[in-house]
């Protein structure tokens, strides 16, 4: 087995709001090897790094809000980051003024680069997290998605594809892994139901996407981290992140 699985911690941000620390140890006796970030709730990175060590937890990537990784703040957010033993670097999403059209994300891609050539630099690889807005056609049949990789340079830029945003943009994940081989070095494994003729997140195992198929083609391009995450629930978010993780491991030993 070469990925491994990590947990996305904006799953479970209702706890990790309340008790950031203790919610980590929770995921750690799960048997969550590792997590990804998403804020760091002002906690010094020296105490965060001791907790994951005795939670049994590695970093699987932090997700950095754009402007954190911008101007002076990017060495701020790297220094971080190397002090939790993190180095993945994503960013989650673009700022609204860069997904209004072409023009936007062709200077979005000009920013990426850069952010990207500095993390490579400083020892770290940085990657592009998508939703679905970036798979929609701005007008000639080009999309935000196509800019972003196309402009930037693949030694600097990597790709996180969130394969239930893709497909709820109804764009196939299998063929985008297989298009884009080993520029992914992270995918988003999270379910879908549709309820209503609504789309929405499920565990795993529940939903209609392969994700056997996901593992599969992710470990022929050799993808570094599988990383579990889910945004709608039906109980408690940290029971369905045990069953998640349970799931996951079900149908890849399959």
């Amino acid at each position: 087995m070469g990925g491994k699985i990590a947990i996305q911690l904006y799953s479970v941000r209702e706890h990790t709001n309340k008790d950031f620390l203790g919610t980590l140890s929770k995921l750690g006796e799960m048997g969550y090897e590792a997590v990804q970030f998403a804020g760091f709730f002002d906690t010094a990175a020296e105490k965060l790094k001791q907790v994951m060590d005795e939670s049994g937890l590695v970093a699987a990537g932090s997700h950095m809000p754009f402007d954190s990784l911008t101007g002076d703040q990017l060495n701020v957010s790297l220094a971080y980051n190397r002090a939790i033993g993190n180095d993945l670097i994503i960013c989650p999403m673009l700022p609204e003024e860069y997904r209004q059209d072409e023009g936007g994300y062709y200077r979005a891609a000009e920013e990426l680069n850069e952010i990207g050539r500095k993390c490579k630099e400083n020892g770290f690889t940085f990657a592009y997290h998508n939703h679905n807005m970036e798979f929609f056609d701005l007008g000639n049949g080009k999309r935000g998605f196509d800019i972003i990789f196309e402009e930037t340079d693949r030694e600097y830029v990597k790709m996180e594809l969130d394969c239930y945003w893709a497909t709820h943009a109804g764009v196939d994940p299998l063929q985008t892994i297989q298009a884009y081989n080993d520029l992914v070095v992270s995918l988003h494994i999270k379910d879908m139901k549709i309820e209503n003729d609504v789309k929405r997140s499920i565990e795993i195992g529940k939903g209609m996407l392969d994700i056997k198929a996901l593992w599969e083609t992710g470990e022929s391009v050799g993808v570094n981290w599988y990383i579990i995450e889910q945004e709608q629930f039906d109980g408690d978010p940290l029971d369905s992140a045990k069953e998640n993780v349970v799931n996951l491991r079900k149908l890849i030993q399959n």
